[in-house]
């Protein structure tokens, strides 16, 4: 994969279409803010620039959080889980991160949740 690392290259498990999910957090306080799609050429560009950087699967192209908006990710780390299909992005958020305008994607209200028993 062309621009990154090799050593990461070969860990990361992309879905078909090349892409990783990226879940994003407020580094400081553990929030979680939103989730994004980043192929190896956004996570290149991620960890080159500093600057979150994502691929839109409705555009088909790259976006970098808060080009337009002015909401911009500033990247503090990032972090590959144990199989290799997931990205966390631990981010200093400038303003919303969800588009709607809310600090976060995940603040829409809770979904009813099913109790079980332990076995």
């Amino acid at each position: 994969m062309p621009g990154l690392d090799p050593t990461v290259a070969a860990r990361l498990k992309l879905t078909p279409d090349g892409l990783l999910p990226a879940v994003v957090q407020q580094h400081d306080t553990g929030e979680v803010l939103m989730l994004a799609w980043m192929n190896a050429e956004a996570l290149h560009r991620t960890l080159t620039t500093g600057r979150a950087t994502y691929w839109s699967r409705s555009r088909g192209d790259y976006w970098v959080k808060g080009e337009t908006s002015g909401n911009r990710q500033w990247v503090r780390e990032v972090r590959l889980d144990c199989d290799g299909d997931t990205l966390l992005l631990k981010v200093d958020q400038e303003g919303p991160a969800c588009h709607t305008g809310t600090r976060t994607c995940f603040d829409d209200g809770l979904l009813d949740s099913v109790a079980g028993t332990a076995a």
